[in-house]
């Protein structure tokens, strides 16, 4: 317990020493009250370059923003969050993926061939996101505290391990996301789908 704390004290820290993140979350807070998070890979990938001596944004291919709204499922609700994210984005150099994780469950079996469950909450979605190392959500508050929900825990991030989480992922998506990964982070330990309980 003593070292996760520990883990989540060098996170914060991370996250501090990043202009770009930090931006990122001050600009997020356009989705409150919703409960919300900056998560997963972009997250994982500045902690990766910054224990890799890389570049801040080396690597990272969007910025991945999620909110809960079961109150309104609509495509259209989620466009327009999506409208009023790229507007108060503009200029950030990364691209913004925005998702209402309460409506999830209407296209996933579409795109991935899995009947998924509706969510129950914004931590139930991080639960089940591919990998544990980028099961992991975050922002920060008004008053200057972090969120962080991290089911996993921190460790995997540290010691640079991918395993996967079993969850939903297929072993032909893992692979595919995990070879990408490797090929930019040859540091990265990669746990084969095989040898995971995950």
């Amino acid at each position: 317990m003593k070292k996760e704390h520990l883990y989540l004290k060098r996170l914060t820290g991370m996250f501090s020493e990043s202009p770009l993140l930090m931006d990122v979350f001050r600009r997020a807070r356009f989705l409150e009250p919703l409960p919300y998070y900056v998560g997963a890979g972009y997250l994982v990938q500045t902690v990766w370059n910054q224990l890799t001596g890389r570049p801040a944004e080396y690597g990272i291919s969007d910025i991945d923003l999620v909110y809960f709204d079961p109150s309104d499922l609509s495509f259209e609700a989620e466009s327009e969050q999506i409208a009023e994210g790229r507007k108060q984005f503009n200029g950030v150099p990364v691209p913004l993926d925005i998702k209402n994780q309460a409506r999830v469950h209407l296209w996933y079996e579409d795109k991935f061939g899995i009947r998924l469950q509706p969510y129950s909450s914004l931590e139930a979605a991080i639960d089940s996101w591919p990998t544990t190392v980028t099961s992991l959500g975050a922002r920060l508050e008004p008053s200057g505290e972090w969120r962080i929900y991290a089911p996993f825990g921190l460790a995997d991030l540290y010691s640079l391990t991918v395993r996967p989480n079993k969850a939903l992922i297929s072993k032909a998506l893992y692979r595919s996301k995990t070879e990408k990964w490797h090929s930019k982070w040859p540091e990265l330990q990669i746990i084969p789908w095989e040898d995971s309980s995950g």
